[in-house]
């Protein structure tokens, strides 16, 4: 349970829009949501200003995901309309100190980081990105396969359009947007790393692939929920 803290003024509509923005921040590891990964630790709204405070697993998660995950809240947050002064900080993180000191200047990756970092994060933001286009694709092509008389032998056909509506199918096409992929309804469903049709014979060891990647993702997520447990008494 997240702990909103506000003020006699703020009103109940500034932090619904506060926790809207922090759902839509990500474990860019893992896929899913900060808030629902326990990762937002409070939040304190003194109308119009917001701190948040975030909290990882263990104090050596990597600094790039620590990063990302603080910076990505900030950014969501300072969209949010009539917000005032936002401040995130990480708790409890070897690199605490240099990551909300960096927040604060607003110094950017390589500002914060100085010759420890990478020339910047776009490349991994992409890595990322591409897994969960990989895992969410898995899902559907899944789904399709449990519920409906879709074989592996069709999947190569198969289009967006074929996809149902619902919660697997708006993951799919948030991530086919994030790596710069269509979603018109004929575009295929099944693609390659690089996003290219396959041949019939190529779509099972594709499949093989996401869904080892999606195992692995769903897998790293329970692991850090139980590490999080373990480290703070309390669950996601």
């Amino acid at each position: 349970m997240i702990a909103v803290a506000t003020s006699a003024t703020s009103g109940t509509s500034l932090s619904d829009k506060v926790l809207a923005a922090l759902s839509a921040v990500t474990d860019p590891e893992l896929d899913e949501p900060i808030t629902q990964l326990g990762f937002v630790r409070s939040i304190r709204i003194e109308n119009p200003c917001v701190t948040v405070h975030l909290r990882l697993p263990t104090s050596f998660c990597s600094p790039n995901f620590a990063y990302l995950m603080a910076s990505d809240a900030l950014d969501a947050l300072r969209k949010v309309e009539r917000i005032g002064q936002v401040v995130v900080q990480l708790d409890d993180h070897h690199d605490s100190d240099k990551i909300n000191a960096g927040l604060a200047a607003d110094a950017g990756y390589v500002g914060t980081f100085g010759v420890e970092a990478e020339e910047s994060l776009d490349e991994l933001r992409e890595i990322f990105h591409r897994k969960a286009h990989t895992a969410a694709m898995e899902r559907c092509a899944e789904q399709l396969l449990r519920t409906t008389d879709v074989t592996v032998d069709d999947l190569h056909r198969v289009t967006l359009a074929d996809v149902p509506a619902g919660s697997h199918k708006e993951a799919l096409l948030r991530r086919r947007v994030a790596v710069g992929l269509g979603v018109r309804p004929a575009d295929p469903l099944v693609v390659s790393e690089d996003g290219q049709p396959l041949a019939p014979e190529d779509v099972p060891l594709r499949l093989r692939f996401a869904k080892s990647v999606r195992i692995s993702m769903e897998g790293n997520a329970h692991f850090c929920r139980g590490l999080l447990a373990t480290r703070y008494g309390s669950t996601a």
